[in-house]
């Protein structure tokens, strides 16, 4: 390795772990936080690493709301949600990549327009809608729309299906297979990756998503994780120690899945094409 290789190379290394710091930074501060008493929050120079760990701000923030509750009412939309999106994504993709259907590219195009549709036009219509169909205070609203699949996602996984050779469909036809024979048996197998990235998209926002659960849901007890996490804002605002220790708990399940599954994420947006 020549020496302006080695100069170039190690600046790279240097790029990417300051970027990774400074990503890295506010979590490890809200750690920190979290860990500290009521006194020591402010204390100038600040103290990374406090003098006495105050675990018990991890047992306030889980017990001054109903914590167990919201948790199973998160996890319930959550898996509903990465359900359904994944695989109605992934059929509908396959019928514009593999199929051929009169006006199916004109369709295409108008699917990726919806992309470019901000939510807040279709919110005061869709809540008409599901109002109409005796919809509001439950899950349906939060969960049906994966089920009917989603521009975003079902982009992505065409991108894969456009790079299997059309061969394997030709011979898989020649045995005596049905499309949803080739699909559910052949191109889901292979699009693991793909569908993987899409499952950890639509969890994040469906994990997080505040917005949803605050027009639709209205009894305190069909709350999720971000609706509880907002009136225990309300409740400890001032007392930030608490309020971080409750942050990183509901934080932590997307942690834990994006490192878990991080080789597959990062595979799948090699093969769909994904950058940024």
């Amino acid at each position: 390795m020549t020496m302006s290789r080695r100069i170039h190379k190690t600046i790279v290394y240097i790029i990417l772990i300051s970027a990774s710091v400074l990503f890295v930074l506010p979590i490890i501060w809200m750690l920190s936080t979290s860990l500290k008493g009521d006194v020591g929050i402010f204390e100038l120079p600040p103290k990374w690493i406090p003098e006495t760990f105050q675990w018990d701000n991890f047992h306030k923030a889980v017990t001054s709301f109903p914590f167990l509750r919201y948790t199973f009412n998160t996890v319930l939309i959550t898996v509903l949600s990465v359900v359904g999106g994944v695989f109605s994504s992934s059929f509908v993709a396959y019928s514009f990549a593999k199929l051929k259907w009169p006006g199916r590219d004109i369709w295409f195009i108008v699917m990726i327009t919806t992309m470019m549709l901000p939510p807040q036009i279709t919110m005061i219509p869709l809540f008409i809608f599901y109002k109409q169909l005796g919809w509001i205070d439950t899950y349906i609203p939060l969960i049906a729309p994966y089920f009917f699949g989603s521009a975003f996602y079902i982009f992505l996984i065409r991108q894969f299906y456009m790079s299997i050779p059309k061969e394997l469909n030709e011979a898989a036809k020649l045995d005596g297979a049905s499309e949803f024979y080739i699909w559910s048996r052949i191109y889901v197998p292979l699009s693991k990756a793909a569908m993987a990235t899409c499952a950890i998209f639509i969890f994040m926002f469906a994990w997080n998503d505040f917005l949803g659960p605050l027009i639709y849901l209205t009894d305190p007890d069909s709350f999720t994780l971000s609706l509880g996490l907002r009136s225990f804002q309300q409740q400890f605002g001032t007392r930030w120690n608490v309020m971080m220790a409750a942050s990183l708990i509901v934080m932590l399940p997307t942690l834990i899945l994006f490192f878990s599954f991080q080789k597959y994420f990062i595979e799948g947006a090699a093969v769909t094409g994904i950058k940024g």
